[in-house]
């Protein structure tokens, strides 16, 4: 692995549901996402925003499905090392469900933390599937984990994948939204907080999409059959989101960042012309009035 290798990253996002037919023109009609078969696997298509891949849709396995498994979104995040995250994830508490699986494009396992909420640790094959801090459009931008003590929550992540702690604010009294970056100078990855108590659904991730339009995509959503939970509402930062449901009941968000207004340069006011001078007229001499007396020669001597 390189020295720069970016532990800690969300490279992947995976959508499991039972319908991926409705599932494929639902979100491109929210997102903007197009599909297309894998290479190596034709059953398993990738969602792609242009030329860029930006995470995989599959259908339940029929196992998973006969234990309950619902549609829902599940992270990946890059470790250096899945065998070893997997034995420390699982020694402070977490539940494998599929342990240490190996595809063209890498490695990976998918896991439950102690609260239940599912996650994938993956190691990729080439540098090319490490993704980038910095979410374009199309690109999942953000991540929140809902628990029961986001403090223990931290506590996990935090010493699994080495995440910092960036900011945190008050919700309410007793609940901290408690914010986290993957290292010193990169952006924010996402945030943590307990569940409130008219919250039904159990712990889990919630990943955003970054769309042009948060209002946009909730009215899109809405129309192509999916439901808004919360929103569209403003964030702290300018940005808006909206918490949404698709068709077949797996729980996403969006969020647009606001444009900020261009800067214009100041008008440069035109100095004003000095008004001119005309230049004072010099005083002509006064003469008297009269008669000037003649000057008297003086008489010649004989």
């Amino acid at each position: 692995m390189p020295a720069t290798f970016p532990r800690g990253r969300f490279v992947w996002h995976e959508l499991m549901t039972t319908d991926p037919d409705g599932a494929s023109t639902f979100y491109s009609k929210v997102v903007g996402w197009k599909t297309e078969p894998s290479d190596h696997d034709p059953s398993y298509r990738m969602w792609r925003m242009g030329k860029r891949p930006t995470g995989g849709l599959m259908r339940i396995p029929d196992e998973a499905r006969r234990m309950g498994a619902p549609a829902q979104w599940t992270p990946y995040v890059a470790v250096p090392d899945v065998d070893q995250t997997v034995q420390q994830a699982e020694a402070m508490g977490a539940r494998v469900h599929v342990r240490r699986r190996d595809i063209p494009e890498g490695r990976f396992a998918v896991l439950a933390d102690p609260w239940g909420a599912s996650f994938m640790v993956f190691t990729p094959s080439t540098t090319e599937a490490m993704g980038s801090d910095e979410a374009a459009l199309g690109d999942y931008s953000w991540h929140e984990h809902v628990s029961d003590d986001w403090r223990k929550a931290w506590d996990f992540y935090s010493k699994l994948f080495g995440w910092q702690h960036a900011e945190s604010m008050e919700m309410g009294p007793g609940n901290t939204y408690w914010m986290f970056k993957r290292a010193s100078g990169a952006p924010m990855l996402g945030g943590m907080y307990n569940r409130p108590a008219d919250m039904q659904a159990p712990p889990h991730w919630l990943s955003y999409v970054r769309v042009a339009s948060a209002d946009t995509a909730a009215a899109a959503a809405q129309a192509a059959g999916g439901r808004v939970l919360h929103g569209p509402m403003e964030v702290p930062g300018g940005g808006r989101i909206a918490m949404l449901v698709d068709p077949q009941g797996a729980a996403f968000a969006v969020h647009s960042i606001a444009a900020r207004p261009a800067r214009r340069a100041p008008a440069r006011s035109k100095p004003k012309r000095a008004a001119k001078r005309k230049p004072a007229r010099k005083a002509k001499p006064r003469v008297k009035k009269g008669k000037a007396k003649a000057k008297r020669r003086p008489k010649r001597r004989g």
